[in-house]
């Protein structure tokens, strides 16, 4: 199952009491949490090229599977991570006690991260 093509996200639950926990100003959290973000996946074999988009800020990550890879968190933080394939349609990785799972399901791609009880889930669809 291939990851590439472009999504729009649709809806995201526990975006502010998130992005708090992440250290994130109020301010940006409040012109963040209404923004269309849309998401570009380019998929060759093991290597992704990952484009989000949300209002003028791009954030743009290239990892391969299985190998270290320099990732760019939203807050702009910059980590080290290796990212794993599950199965032939989930991507996990662990950064700083967050466990983020990107699974893709026909047109949808759900993207799961995890910190402590607090989770953050949103919804993209393929446009």
């Amino acid at each position: 199952m291939s990851f590439t093509g472009k999504y729009e996200l649709q809806h995201q639950e526990n975006f502010e009491p998130f992005m708090r926990a992440l250290g994130l100003p109020e301010d940006q959290i409040q012109k963040g949490k209404d923004l269309k973000s849309i998401s570009e996946i380019v998929q060759d074999g093991k290597k992704f090229t990952v484009t989000v988009t949300t209002g003028s800020k791009v954030m743009k990550n290239q990892f391969t599977i299985g190998e270290e890879s320099e990732i760019e968190l939203m807050t702009g933080e910059k980590v080290k991570a290796v990212v794993q394939m599950e199965g032939n349609n989930k991507l996990v990785t662990q950064v700083k006690g967050m466990k983020s799972v990107t699974e893709l399901n026909g047109d949808t791609i759900t993207y799961t991260m995890t910190m402590g009880d607090l989770t953050l889930k949103r919804v993209s669809k393929r446009i």
